[in-house]
């Protein structure tokens, strides 16, 4: 038997809150847990931070969910939430480096960083103009604020997942997000490069 696996250690099976079970008495099946979401984490946190402190975050993340495993809600069958408010905190260690990445950009337009949200606004100004922009909006935003902000429209949360995250009101949320994209639309002309499409059309 040792050499037998559960089914839910392996990829792709059983939702996030099975792994978790499991690994308060299996460890290794908690590995499932970073196959299946430390990418799109890492991503996400290179947005914010750059490639340099992402690997760190994100092993960072892993080494306190994996801690705290015993813990978590078990009714909650999606992970993410947990995992990047776990990372959102860690991020917040870094809220300079965080700032002076923006700045940088905002400077040079080369832009890893908002590169995937220009071309919905393009034709209003060049791509360039509207990195540059955007990047320094997002480095004039209270940190609440952009934390809200970019779990919604780069983490992809719906404002539940993004309140459970960042342990608020589902409200303060819409509210933080709310105001960041006004002052978004005010730098960068009434155009909003971080909507998602179902978003569009909902005000």
């Amino acid at each position: 038997m040792p050499q037998q696996r559960s089914p839910l250690a392996e990829p792709g099976t059983g939702g996030d809150a099975e792994v978790i079970a499991r690994s308060r008495h299996d460890p290794e099946a908690f590995a499932v847990l970073f196959t299946r979401h430390a990418p799109a984490l890492k991503r996400y946190v290179v947005r914010r931070l750059g490639l340099e402190a992402a690997e760190d975050i994100v092993a960072e993340t892993f080494t306190a969910a994996f801690r705290q495993r015993g813990t978590y809600d078990l009714t909650r069958a999606d992970a993410r939430p947990w995992l990047y408010g776990i990372a959102t905190n860690l991020i917040g260690r870094h809220r300079r480096s965080e700032i002076t990445l923006y700045r940088a950009l905002s400077r040079t337009g080369a832009d890893p960083v908002v590169e995937p949200f220009t071309d919905r606004v393009e034709g209003r100004v060049a791509a360039g103009e509207v990195r540059g922009r955007l990047a320094a909006a997002l480095a004039a935003l209270p940190a609440g604020h952009r934390d809200a902000l970019l779990l919604v429209a780069w983490g992809e949360f719906s404002y539940e997942d993004a309140a459970r995250s960042l342990g608020v009101a589902v409200g303060t949320v819409r509210s933080r997000v709310f105001r960041a994209r006004e002052k978004l639309r005010r730098a960068l002309g009434d155009a909003d490069p971080t909507a998602t499409s179902e978003e569009y059309g909902h005000g």
